[in-house]
């Protein structure tokens, strides 16, 4: 100890007069052009070089110059760090800097990522970037774009010079002004909300799982110049924050309509293979991060071989067909079909010990009525999500008792309750309703699935319909009052064949974007991607009966 002591009092002796020193030279404020920031106070704790962070005044102090060309979202990230702390001060020029932070092409700190937006009933789903590029410069004319003031100084440095359709506002009313307008908009990654459309260009969004970043051309690239370990400080002082995406902080979860495998479904999967209703859909739900399945029938070793043509409603399954659900990487099912105990109690818990031994998630069901109610919780990539549903429309003997399994019977109160102690824990709750079965959205429905938003769910579905319904935006959430089938084999009406899967994606804690996948379905058995000229039929429908 007698070594030591000497020591701290030498460091702090050289610390107080560093202090002295740098007031006397440098005076008692910087000053700094328009456009750049000033370091903010010190954050609490720094972990990223223990070492600068117990004697900063230690560091060698260098110049930092910000271009006010960078996203203006990354200036606000940079002026909340203390750069001080790691021996940067603000510079009025690049002239006085030995480190500048600038957009380049290259990007060798990181990039910013844009996406090009529209508002939600858009029947449109890409362009290309030379169309973009045309309707930015104003040699194309028709589409205006939107774009935030904060963000049209970086958007030029890519786009170029902007042209007569470009229309600048402020950027708490942009997705108001797109969907008074019917334009476009370009917002930065972190800014996307569920009201928009993400606008793929040619071909990429950065939503989609497998976005190639390196090819993608609308994000802003991030560049360091300055000797390698003052560069190397700037890094460790921006801490990981010098890109607004990051595929890791993402969630993509689809969620599909009615499931049974029974009837002339069930026959076709035993004449061409279990594997047969997935063949050209099946990478829709394989790529997802989480995928939902609402499977109605229950499987029994007892169920009789499937008749194409039986006439009465009681389904079951084969359990050699849960085979499916494995092939489409099944991760949680949904138990709050009415059919769910044609079969009986023996059935349907058999049913639940299969999934569960497959580390399926459930809810909206189960053995008896208390553990109906418990809500499914998954936290992925930094995403807390929950799954909650109830069965209005019955039967009752299909609902859960304390003596036998079944669906989550519809106690409002409860299970409001339920979704406000989620959301007051961080969750993001998703609740799927099983209503009576209609072609029209009635007023009853609208009321209930819109309180559950109320109550804090983002994401209220239901799961009862055999076509696509509308949906509305209530308040911060997003309605869809029904997707129509999945794996089922009504072909009745086109209506009844026309099928939606909704791909939701979060980000970061918070629920961004959903995009609307179509399909159609063949063989009583088999749905595939619609045709452009279908998807625009089927989607201009739903958002005309949404009242967009």
């Amino acid at each position: 100890m007698s070594i030591i002591v000497p020591k701290r009092i030498a460091l702090a002796f050289l610390f107080i007069c560093s202090i002295v020193l740098n007031t006397l030279l440098l005076g008692c404020s910087i000053s700094r052009p328009a456009g750049s920031v000033a370091p903010g106070p010190p954050p609490k704790a720094l972990t990223a070089n223990p070492t600068l962070v117990a004697t900063p005044s230690l560091v060698p102090h260098t110049g930092l110059w910000i271009s006010p060309d960078l996203p203006q979202s990354l200036l606000n990230v940079v002026e909340g760090e203390a750069l001080a702390e790691y021996g940067f001060n603000l510079v009025e020029n690049p002239d006085q800097a030995q480190v500048i932070l600038e957009p380049g092409g290259g990007g060798t700190l990181g990039a910013w990522v844009y996406a090009l937006v529209a508002p939600f009933p858009t029947l449109t789903d890409g362009l290309s970037w030379v169309t973009l590029q045309s309707l930015w410069s104003g040699e194309e004319s028709g589409q205006r774009i939107l774009v935030g003031r904060q963000s049209i100084r970086a958007l030029e440095r890519i786009l170029g010079p902007r042209g007569g359709n470009v229309l600048v506002g402020p950027e708490d009313r942009l997705v108001d002004i797109t969907w008074t307008l019917g334009a476009y908009a370009i917002v930065p990654f972190e800014a996307l909300e569920p009201r928009w459309k993400v606008l793929a260009l040619d071909g990429h969004a950065p939503i989609h799982r497998g976005f190639d970043l390196q090819v993608y051309p609308l994000k802003v690239g991030i560049s360091v110049e300055g000797p390698e370990a003052a560069s190397e400080r700037l890094v460790e002082a921006l801490q990981g924050k010098q890109s607004n995406y990051d595929p890791e902080k993402m969630t993509v979860l689809v969620m599909t309509g009615v499931t049974a495998l029974t009837r002339a479904t069930a026959w076709q999967m035993d004449r061409q293979g279990v594997a047969f209703p997935a063949e050209k859909i099946g990478d829709w739900l394989v790529e997802a991060d989480l995928t939902h399945i609402s499977n109605e029938a229950a499987f029994t070793p007892d169920c009789p071989p499937p008749d194409p043509a039986q006439a009465g409603l009681r389904f079951c399954s084969d359990p050699e067909h849960i085979e499916l659900l494995e092939i489409v990487s099944t991760d949680i099912i949904e138990l709050t079909g009415n059919h769910v105990q044609d079969y009986g109690s023996e059935a349907l818990a058999f049913t639940i010990d299969e999934y569960k031994a497959r580390g399926w998630g459930i809810f909206g069901g189960g053995k008896t009525l208390e553990d109906s109610f418990q809500p499914y919780l998954i936290e992925h990539n930094g995403n807390k999500l929950a799954f909650l549903g109830c069965n209005q429309a019955g039967p009752k003997f299909a609902w859960a008792t304390e003596e036998r399994p079944g669906s989550t019977p519809c106690e409002f109160d409860r299970l409001v309750q339920e979704i406000e102690r989620l959301a007051e824990q961080g969750f993001l709750v998703l609740f799927n309703f099983q209503w009576g079965e209609s072609s029209v959205i009635i007023k009853d429905q609208q009321t209930a699935f819109k309180s559950m938003v109320d109550a804090g769910a983002v994401i209220v579905s239901g799961s009862q319909a055999h076509q696509p319904m509308g949906m509305a935006f209530h308040k911060d959430g997003f309605v869809h009052y029904g997707l129509g089938n999945l794996f089922f084999d009504q072909m009745q009406t086109l209506a009844m064949r026309s099928e939606l899967i909704d791909r939701h994606v979060f980000y970061e804690g918070r629920y961004i974007s959903t995009e609307l996948l179509t399909a159609m379905l063949e063989s009583y058995a088999q749905p595939r991607p619609m045709t452009e000229q279908e998807r625009t039929a089927l989607l201009g429908r739903i958002f005309k009966e949404s009242g967009w």
